[in-house]
C-alpha cells in the first residue's frame, strides 16, 4: 500500500475521519476535496450526537458502539498531537453527559420498555428511572410521563468544531486540503476509475472515497456508478443562553419511530439539548423536499409544540434563530461503506443520516480496515454498496437536487 495515493470526495465529518484514518495508518498520500469549504455544510448543522439510545440490535448499533469507543481515543490521541492540538480538542466539547428517553404515553412506555430490553441484549446500558430519579437528574423536564431511561453511554460534541479537530490532525499528517474545488465527472482507464475531472483540472489517484453526504447519489451519479443517497432534511431551534437548565440529551419516545421511518411528509418529535454556551437546542425534525434550503415556518412551529412538552418551563424562553441542513438517507437506513464492485476505484462512505458526526470514527475505522485487507472488528457486509437499497432505484438526476 505504501505510496497508495487516495483522493476523499467530500471535507464533512466523515471525510475528516477517513482522511485521518487513512494518514496514520502510513503508506497514503491523501488528499482531501469539497466543492465548498471543510465542514460548512452537513456537518455544520448538525446537533452533535454521539448515539447508542436510538439504534436497535443490528450492523448500525454495531458500529455506533465501535464509534462510541473509538471517540475518546481519537481526541486523547489528537491533544498529544503538534502544538494547538489541546486548544482544538477542547473546542470539540466531548460531553459524555449521557441521555435521557422518556415516554408520555402507556403505549409509549410499553414500545420504549421493549426496545430497551433487545438493546440491553445487545450491551448497551439502559436504565429505568422513577420519577424521583428522572426529577432529579432532570428537575425541569415534564411531571406527566409514563416511563424514563437513562442511557450513560451517550455523547454529544460540537460538530463543525469536531471535523476540524480530526481534519487538522489528518493535515499534520500529510494529508493536502483542496476546498472550491467540485468533481464534474470520471477518467477511466481499463474499466478503472484513475483520476475525476475538478473545476481545478484532472486530480488522478487509486482510490477515490465518496464521502459527499446529502450529495453523494449526484456525485457517484457523475463517475457512473449512481447509488440511491438522498438528502433528508431537519431543522432546530436555537434558544438564547439560559442558566442550567437541561443536564442530558432529553429526547421523546416517539425519536426513534421518527429516525427509523421512511415517510417523505414531516416527521417531528422532541429532542432538547443544552450547549456549553447555555443555548438549548430543539429538534428534530424529519423531511424529504430535495435540497430545498427554506425554513418552514410550520415546522418550526411543530418542533417547538413537541419540545414543550417534555419542558414546559421553555415556553417563555427566547429563540434567537433556527437552521436546517441535508442529511444523507438512504431507504433501508443504513449506511454505505466499502468498495464499488461496478467501478473499481471507487469507495463509499456516506448515507449515514443523522448520525453522521456519532458514527464517522467508526466509518473511517471500518473502511480502513477494508482498504487495508484486514479483517474489520464488525462485519462489513450490510454496509455494503451492492445491496438492493443502495442499487436498486436511479441516482438523483441534476434537475432534482
Amino acid at each position: 500500500m505504501y505510496g497508495t495515493r487516495v483522493v476523499v470526495l467530500g471535507a464533512g465529518i466523515v471525510g475528516a475521519a477517513c482522511a485521518r484514518e487513512l494518514a496514520l495508518a502510513g503508506g497514503f498520500q491523501v488528499t482531501v476535496v469539497d466543492r465548498g469549504g471543510a465542514a460548512e455544510a452537513t456537518t455544520a448543522h448538525g446537533e452533535g450526537n454521539v448515539l447508542v439510545s436510538d439504534k436497535g440490535p443490528g450492523p448500525e448499533l454495531r458500529l455506533a458502539q465501535l464509534s462510541r469507543r473509538l471517540w475518546p481515543e481519537a481526541l486523547a490521541a489528537i491533544a498529544d498531537g503538534p502544538a494547538g492540538s489541546a486548544r482544538a480538542v477542547r473546542a470539540v466539547e466531548w460531553d459524555p453527559k449521557g441521555g435521557i428517553v422518556v415516554a408520555t404515553t402507556e403505549a409509549g412506555a410499553d414500545g420504549l420498555h421493549r426496545f430497551a430490553a433487545d438493546q440491553r441484549a445487545a450491551g448497551v446500558r439502559a436504565e429505568p428511572l422513577d420519577a424521583a430519579a428522572l426529577a432529579a437528574a432532570e428537575p425541569h423536564v415534564t411531571r406527566d410521563h409514563t416511563a424514563a431511561l437513562h442511557y450513560p453511554e451517550d455523547a454529544q460534541v460540537q460538530p463543525a468544531a469536531a471535523a476540524a479537530a480530526l481534519l487538522g490532525d489528518a493535515l499534520a499528517h500529510g494529508t493536502t486540503l483542496r476546498t472550491g474545488c467540485e468533481v464534474l465527472g470520471a477518467r477511466t482507464r481499463g474499466g478503472r476509475l484513475t483520476a475525476v475531472r475538478t473545476t481545478e483540472g484532472d486530480l488522478a489517484a487509486d482510490l477515490f472515497i465518496n464521502a459527499a453526504g446529502p450529495w453523494s447519489g449526484r456525485l457517484a451519479a457523475r463517475l457512473g456508478a449512481p447509488v440511491d443517497v438522498r438528502p433528508r432534511r431537519g431543522d432546530i431551534l436555537v434558544t438564547a443562553p439560559l442558566p442550567p437548565t437541561v443536564f442530558h440529551k432529553v429526547y421523546d419516545a416517539d425519536y426513534v419511530g421518527a429516525v427509523g421511518s421512511s415517510a417523505e411528509d414531516l416527521q417531528t418529535s422532541a429532542v432538547v439539548e443544552s450547549t456549553r454556551g447555555g443555548s438549548v437546542l430543539l429538534g428534530s425534525s424529519r423531511r424529504r423536499t430535495g435540497f430545498d434550503d427554506r425554513l418552514r415556518p410550520e415546522v418550526l412551529s411543530a418542533i417547538a409544540a413537541k419540545a414543550l412538552r417534555l419542558f414546559p418551563g421553555l415556553a417563555g424562553v427566547p429563540v434567537m434563530r433556527a437552521y436546517g441542513g441535508f442529511r444523507p438517507y438512504v431507504p433501508d437506513h443504513l449506511p454505505v461503506i466499502g468498495a464499488d464492485p461496478r467501478l473499481p476505484g471507487l469507495w463509499h462512505a456516506t448515507g449515514h443520516e443523522g448520525a453522521g458526526i456519532g458514527l464517522s470514527i467508526g466509518t473511517a475505522r471500518l473502511l480502513r480496515d477494508l482498504v487495508h485487507g484486514t479483517e474489520p472488528e464488525i462485519d462489513p457486509a450490510p454496509f455494503r454498496v451492492d445491496r438492493p437499497a443502495v442499487l436498486g432505484a436511479p441516482a438523483p438526476s441534476e434537475e432534482s437536487v
